[in-house]
């Protein structure tokens, strides 16, 4: 059969799930874990960083915030770093770079030394979230890549549990988190130097993966992915894979690397699907999802509750978010991505709404905040439900997107665009909602629930579907 043939006959079969296959994307995955560890252990820290230091609302928010930054270069540069040397080497960098935050940010002398070991952190952190969800949707079956690639989003809410979980128990085994552990190290730095060991176990592991079948192709290593394809993915030797090849070809450009030029040519400058991507990101971020995980502990004490009640409050909120990642899983495959994002919108309009609601009734008991009779409730009840619609939607729903709506002519950089988008627009809700929460925590949450809202519209209007389709058939 001619490689003309095989472009024109799309491939039905494109492998199946296997033990192995489920095995490579858990590993590749563990870059979520580790973005959501980094992402949710700085919450036990911010009060007692803020006493260290003295440090005022703007640079507490720039402390806590300045890893966005570094995700946001890091995420783009992840998209380059993966195209040109491939998936392998990206997770191995991004080991790398999280391990010596860890370091760093542990043994930190002053705050302006905290906030560079953060940022190196922040750049790991954009390797990570960039390449686990490529890596997965370019070895996964079209039939199971919703399911495979939600992987990275249950990675990254187990990680953001565990976070609060161990820094729950060093802050009551230490007396606070400001007090003084083991070594004669505040609780806080054995917060961040706890961030080593799954750093180092994913580079190990990382390392021991098989490169994605695209990216062999496309560097003209056709025998290379052939043996992925058969041995990892699944399918059959013989015409099988040979089609597969053939059509990843047609859709990669095998004679130059991907250029960032390659993303313009739209009415707006980059082309209408990079848009998507790039709104998706930033709407997934506007909606508030990470002041929880990160000022959620400050965020609870401000009203009333106490340190050891914020705390165990926050890791309540991260196990919801566990079981709303789980529901996304065995529905993403089933009733595809659209439906879940305007389900979860409207679950998140909602219950924004409410949290508006609730902190509006705050009031002032000797000297400090306090939300009175049920309002405290209905507050945590809300901001539960809050998880719950992110966590079954638009956490991982948007990473399953990126990692699939994009052809393969330009996958690696669009996918690094949106997600350095998606990091920028974290970095402006975490720096901007310590001032906000100054000025009323109703202010915040009822920003963050119009932005809601226009998630619900902007999904009803431009995201297609992608569910079912093989990469090879991604259009823009």
């Amino acid at each position: 059969m001619s490689e003309a043939k095989r472009v024109i006959t799309p491939n039905r079969n494109d492998g199946r799930v296997t033990t192995r296959l489920v095995a490579m994307a858990a590993v590749a995955a563990l870059g979520g874990f580790l973005f959501g560890y980094d992402s949710a252990i700085i919450n036990g820290t911010v009060d007692a960083v803020r006493e260290q230091f003295g440090l005022g609302s703007g640079l507490l928010g720039f402390t806590v915030s300045c890893a966005l930054l570094g995700a946001a270069l890091g995420a783009w540069y992840a998209g380059v770093c993966s195209q040109r040397f491939g998936r392998i080497r990206t997770m191995l960098v991004a080991s790398a770079l999280l391990s010596i935050s860890a370091l760093g940010c542990g043994f930190a002398f002053g705050v302006w030394d905290l906030i560079w070991w953060r940022f190196v952190g922040g750049i790991g952190v954009g390797f990570a979230s960039v390449i686990a969800p490529a890596y997965i949707a370019e070895i996964a079956p079209s039939k199971a890549r919703g399911r495979l690639a939600t992987l990275q989003q249950l990675s990254l809410v187990s990680g953001i549990f565990l976070a609060f979980l161990l820094s729950a128990m060093i802050a009551w085994l230490a007396g606070g988190a400001a007090q003084s552990a083991w070594l004669g190290l505040e609780a806080w730095r054995w917060m961040f130097l706890t961030l080593l060991v799954p750093a180092l176990v994913y580079g190990i592991l990382a390392s021991r993966l098989p490169e994605s079948p695209r990216y062999l192709v496309e560097k003209g290593d056709d025998e290379g992915a052939r043996r992925v394809l058969i041995d990892v993915v699944g399918m059959e030797a013989g015409e099988a894979t040979e089609n597969k090849i053939a059509e990843i070809k047609a859709t990669v450009n095998v004679e130059r690397r991907q250029r960032f030029a390659d993303l313009f040519g739209g009415k707006f400058g980059f082309k209408t699907l990079v848009w998507i991507g790039i709104l998706l990101s930033v709407f997934q971020q506007l909606v508030g999802i990470n002041v929880i995980f990160y000022y959620s502990t400050t965020m609870w004490r401000s009203v009333g509750f106490q340190e050891s009640d914020s705390f165990m409050i926050s890791v309540i909120t991260s196990v919801t978010n566990i079981v709303a990642t789980i529901v996304a899983i065995s529905l993403v495959d089933v009733v595809g991505r659209k439906l879940l994002l305007l389900v979860g919108s409207a679950m998140m309009t909602l219950s924004l709404g409410t949290m508006a609601v609730a902190f509006a009734q705050a009031v002032t008991v000797n000297g400090e905040l306090s939300l009175p009779g049920s309002w405290g409730m209905i507050a945590l009840v809300a901001a539960n439900l809050f998880v719950v619609g992110f966590g079954a939607s638009w956490g991982p729903v948007v990473w399953v997107l990126l990692g699939e709506m994009f052809p393969n002519n330009i996958r690696a950089l669009a996918l690094g665009l949106g997600a350095a988008a998606q990091w920028i627009a974290n970095f402006v809700v975490s720096t901007t909602f310590p001032t906000l929460a100054e000025a009323g925590l109703q202010l915040a949450y009822g920003i963050y629930a119009g932005f809601a809202l226009l998630s619900f519209l902007f999904v009803w209007r431009l995201v297609r579907e992608t569910n079912g389709r093989q990469l090879e058939h991604m259009t823009l």
